[in-house]
């Protein structure tokens, strides 16, 4: 089915650009934490040092298997129709270990706290929102050539239906912000956690209002 690998390529791409912007707010934003903070000259090189390896590495790399696991996932459901909640369930479960494995997040974080499990499950529904909507991308059979018109398809030129399947993923994403907001304990960095978390809390906002501002865009 040609047009499902049409959608495959356009949904994937776009999921790229995202991260880059996001990647990009990140270290934009950690200059200038760090440069408008109180910190010696042992604490900032630790602080850059891991967020370049984080997000060269970590993020990037991870993200990218994230997106690839999202969009097999629902091309396989696509692929075979409808399908008992019982294989649907456990083919959910199976690549969800994958995309913990890969979720950015997670790898810094402390298995045995108290708030991990919390953490996990929102992780969870996220994986399951994205992959449903990701079904519907797929699904679509018209002429379309790029992400715009794939997306105004998918939801029938309503600009509201959009909204709220993007707010759903936001909501979930920002959770677990909050988790890790609540206790920064629950991060294995070895130092700079308020920062870190300033940086995720803000970098999440800046990502939020660039999502939003483009389905304006798209539905306008």
């Amino acid at each position: 089915m040609e047009y499902i690998a049409r959608n495959y390529e356009i949904v994937k791409q776009r999921m790229i650009d995202q991260m880059e912007i996001s990647l990009g707010f990140g270290k934009s934003l950690l200059d200038t934490e760090l440069d408008a903070g109180v910190f010696n000259i042992v604490v900032k090189p630790i602080v850059k040092s891991f967020y370049k390896y984080w997000s060269d590495k970590d993020a990037k790399v991870g993200t990218l298997e994230q997106i690839r696991v999202t969009l097999d996932t629902a091309k396989t459901i696509v692929l075979n129709g409808k399908m008992p909640q019982e294989v649907y369930d456990k083919l959910i479960n199976k690549k969800f270990l994958i995309y913990l494995e890969n979720d950015q997040t997670d790898r810094q974080c402390n298995k045995n706290h108290k708030n991990y499990q919390k953490l996990k499950d929102i992780t969870k529904k996220c994986f399951i929102t994205q992959v449903e909507e990701s079904m519907l991308f797929l699904s679509v059979r018209e002429e379309v050539t790029d992400y715009n018109q794939l997306s105004r398809i998918t939801f029938n030129n309503d600009k509201s239906k959009a909204y709220q399947a993007l707010k759903r993923q936001l909501d979930y994403n920002e959770a677990g912000i909050e988790i890790v907001e609540q206790d920064n304990s629950i991060l294995k960095v070895p130092t700079g956690r308020n920062i870190i978390v300033s940086v995720l809390r803000k970098g999440f906002e800046l990502t939020k209002q660039k999502l939003i501002e483009d389905l304006e865009s798209i539905f306008n």
